[in-house]
């Protein structure tokens, strides 16, 4: 049995931790913050529940290995999910084209809005049923062989491999379906990247979990805690360092030392090599961090207490703003989705309304920069979630006094939470003609220092942070020369 010493408790921390249990090791997950599970989190303000992390969980279909994976870590099983019919609504010039549960729906929608778009939308409708063939990203019951169905998709999927979302928009003569098409993860993703989710969305495989972020990660922080494992919350770590007989030790903000087999890095790379083990990031980290075309972001996100339930949208929706908005929120396009179907998130017969506007690196820096004045950075925080707050009454008149600002938060907020360097919550963007492999987990010249970290494979997320926590496990065991998981 080793003892593993885990820095870092979001998902990748609390994975590490929970699989380590399920080896015979015993593992400690020191979290800097107050409560496990890091961007998979949400908070109250007054009777208000926020959610900050879940717009849809992947793996929520039982055929898929990924929802064997999220049980084990006690995030799913027992628990309820929500399938919503839309993932997301795109509305332009009083045009709604939304992306239903039924793909047949959505099909159905697209050409009665764009019937000169007929073969172009068969095609696209195809290629979402090819990527379905994969039984591990949909989770259909697939009643042919799903190797040879795979290999039969291949030639149709390497079409949009090498197309952008923008790219594959403009394939569309429809101005509405091309917005429809970039609405959600803009033009310089990775068609195939967009294909994926709706294939994910359309097989069931895309739901929310009942009670949200917050709610996910007590059950997994619960999960580790029950298989024995050990949770130091307020513990920050400050440097790694190796002891004469090859023991990891760690030491802490609060002047305490931790000693242990191996150490497990489930942090933001920055805070990895620069802080904690004085070393220049590897350099198949630092090619992606240099490449403009998988660059980072993040967002500017509004909550806002609507007093009513019946709201006039469901789900995400999507929606374009004034030019002169535009330049100021610097998107061109405003999300906002809406809990109704969390009852406990609000007062009987209220719900919340949350916005998101994504911002590229130097936006984010600049936020960040920003928040060190904290009289302008309230103020532009104000601006921002006012001018949202007018865009939401202006295309619907109904919710008209009935929104009230409850909070506003930013990449400086992200940067403060979690360390991360522009205060992104997810890795790079994944551009067209990129399959997004793996880096290393090890630390050269550490062969007792595990890294796991969402930042290990673009465009990183929940499950790849739980996969590469497991990973970091078995590496341990290989390395322990014990069974696998």
């Amino acid at each position: 049995m080793a003892e593993i010493l885990i820095i870092g408790g979001g998902v990748a921390g609390l994975s590490a931790g929970i699989y380590a249990q399920l080896s015979g090791h015993h593992a400690t997950v020191c979290e800097r913050q107050a409560v496990a599970g890091g961007n998979l989190t949400g908070w109250q303000r007054g009777e208000y529940h926020i959610d900050n992390c879940i717009h849809w969980l992947t793996g929520t279909n039982p055929k898929t290995a990924l929802y064997q994976m999220w049980t084990e870590l006690g995030a799913l099983g027992n628990v309820d999910v929500h399938q919503p019919s839309t993932l997301y609504t795109y509305e332009d010039e009083g045009i709604r084209l939304s992306l239903h549960f039924e793909l047949e729906k959505m099909e159905e929608e697209l050409l009665s809005i764009s019937p000169e778009d007929e073969k172009e939308i068969k095609s696209f409708i195809k290629a979402i049923k090819a990527v379905q063939t994969f039984k591990k990203l949909s989770g259909n019951d697939q009643k042919r062989n799903t190797f040879l169905s795979g290999l039969q998709a291949v030639p149709r999927l390497y079409r949009y491999f090498k197309m952008s979302t923008g790219e594959l928009a403009m394939r569309f003569k429809s101005p509405y379906i091309q917005g429809f098409i970039t609405s959600m993860l803009g033009k310089d993703f990775a068609a195939l990247a967009l294909l994926i989710v709706f294939a994910t969305f359309c097989g069931g495989n895309g739901g929310i979990p009942v009670g949200s972020s917050l709610a996910m990660a007590k059950r997994m922080t619960t999960r580790f805690l029950n298989l024995g494992g050990t949770l130091m919350l307020g513990k920050e770590a400050t440097e790694i360092s190796e002891g004469e007989t090859g023991a990891q030790i760690v030491e802490f903000s609060d002047g305490t030392m931790l000693t242990a087999d191996y150490v497990v890095i489930a942090t933001e790379p920055n805070v990895a090599f620069e802080k904690l083990l004085g070393l220049a990031m590897p350099a198949a980290m630092e090619k992606h961090y240099k490449n403009p075309k998988m660059p980072r972001f993040s967002s500017i996100q509004c909550a806002f207490a609507c007093k009513t339930d019946n709201l006039p949208f469901r789900s995400d929706f999507i929606f374009k703003l004034p030019k002169n908005e535009q330049e100021i929120l610097k998107t061109e396009n405003l999300i906002i989705r809406e809990f109704s179907h969390e009852k406990r998130f609000a007062p009987k017969g209220e719900t919340i309304i949350q916005s998101l506007t994504f911002c590229d690196e130097k936006t984010c820096r600049e936020f960040i920069e920003l928040r060190k004045n904290t009289v302008k950075y309230r103020a532009k925080k104000r601006e921002f979630a006012s001018l949202i707050q007018n865009a939401i009454e202006r295309k619907f008149p109904q919710l008209d006094g009935k929104l009230r600002l409850i909070d506003v938060w930013t990449p400086a907020t992200y940067h403060r939470y979690t360390n991360a360097e522009i205060g992104s919550y997810m890795a790079f963007l994944l551009p067209s003609k990129t399959i997004p492999k793996k880096l290393d987990n090890l630390v050269k010249g550490k062969p007792r220092v595990i890294l796991a970290s969402q930042w290990l494979q673009a465009p990183g997320g929940l499950p790849i942070a739980a996969q590469v926590g497991k990973d970091a496990i078995l590496r341990i065991n290989k390395k322990e020369k014990r069974r696998k998981i």
